[in-house]
Order: C-alpha cells, then structure tokens, then sequence
C-alpha cells in the first residue's frame, strides 16, 4: 500500500498527514498563542464576534495579515451566490480560523470548516 493511501482500523478510516513545514507550524503556533491571550483575557460567554474581532487585533499587534469575513462564492448553474460561505479569518493567505464560541464542538462545527 502505498503511504498516501487511507488505511482502514476496525471501520475507521485512517489518513496519513505530512508533517507541516517549519513556517507554517511557526505561523498556527502563533495563531494558537494569540487565541489563548484573546481567551485567557476576555473569558468564556461572550459572542463569537467579539473573540474573532479580538483575535484579529491580537494577530495584527503580532505582524499577521489578517482578513475578516472573507466571503467565499458559491456558483450554482451558472450563478454566482456571495452567500455561500464566509471565512471569520485568514490568516496570511494560507490558514482558515473559525472562531467558535461554543462549550462543545459538534460534528456539525467540523463539517462547516471543511465545507
């Protein structure tokens, strides 16, 4: 089999993934540090706005491009639909935060990242 086949434990699949590269590890260990200052500062139940307007003003004070609400258009025959996804942050062109202000995350949250 080769290594960038999934591979089957029991009825779970299981997907090799590449070690991320020096940079990009760099950039979403920063992105973790200034989600955990925006947390330990504010505290939990606030609205989901508030943290990603924080989290971007915490990743701007670290020198990260930063764009909010990127909206992502969905074509649909032949239309395109500006209401089809929005991205709360991108992160230097290259990491998609979703901010989640929820006490659990549900299957629900995993499948809008990956859409």
């Amino acid at each position: 089999m080769r290594s960038d086949e999934p591979q089957r434990h029991g009825g779970t699949e299981i997907i090799r993934e590449e070690a991320l590269s020096p940079s990009l590890n760099s950039l979403t260990g920063m992105i973790v540090d200034a989600a955990f200052a925006v947390h330990s500062t504010l505290g939990a139940g606030l609205l989901e706005s508030l943290y990603e307007t924080c989290l971007e003003h915490e990743l701007r004070k670290r020198g990260l491009h930063t764009r909010r609400q990127l909206v992502i258009p969905v074509v649909y025959d032949g239309l395109r639909f500006d209401e089809g996804f929005r991205i709360d942050l991108l992160v230097e062109g290259t990491v998609v935060v979703e901010v989640k202000a929820v006490e659990r995350l549900l299957p629900v949250h995993d499948a809008q990242l990956l859409t």
